[in-house]
């Protein structure tokens, strides 16, 4: 009688679907209260196209800054436009692969970093239109508490192919 019932209860364990994360974490792959899981996620929502991720690398006083070299001016946009346009990205594009390169520049403390690095950006629209990009990027990230995962505060793209 015993086996029945452990036969019975063990018998609605489906292997194919695991059973929800309630652990409250905010990070899919990778500690984001490290460096180096910030990037992980970075390159994660840039992979699976997964804006959800993306924008929980966003302060919510984000600003992204790049040099339009055509009119010798830097352009700005906040956190919104970045997230309109990354989406408008993660919808156009068919596959992304992004490459982090080595860090250039790690300066800062537990609280506060500036973290200049290199990378390596694949777009693929279609097979016929792959537009492959590198460069590199310069952020400013910060936390409240050294428990708190890293936001990208600041991010100045030091690319030229704009």
């Amino acid at each position: 009688m015993m086996t029945v019932l452990i036969v019975i209860g063990t018998s609605c364990v489906n292997p194919f679907a695991p059973s929800l994360d309630e652990s409250g974490g905010d990070n899919v792959l990778g500690d984001q209260r490290t460096i180096e899981g910030l990037f992980q996620n970075f390159r994660y929502a840039y992979l699976f196209r997964d804006t959800l991720t993306y924008g929980r690398l966003l302060a919510r006083n984000f600003t992204f800054v790049y040099r339009n070299y055509d009119q010798g001016v830097d352009v700005t946009w906040g956190r919104d436009e970045d997230m309109l346009a990354t989406n408008g990205l993660f919808m156009a594009a068919q596959q992304l692969d992004l490459v982090w390169n080595d860090v250039i520049l790690a300066d800062g403390d537990s609280l506060t970093k500036n973290i200049s690095r290199g990378f390596n950006l694949t777009i693929t629209f279609n097979p016929a239109d792959v537009l492959r990009a590198q460069g590199r990027v310069n952020l400013l990230v910060e936390r409240p508490t050294i428990s708190d995962p890293w936001k990208i505060v600041r991010w100045r793209d030091e690319s030229n192919y704009f």
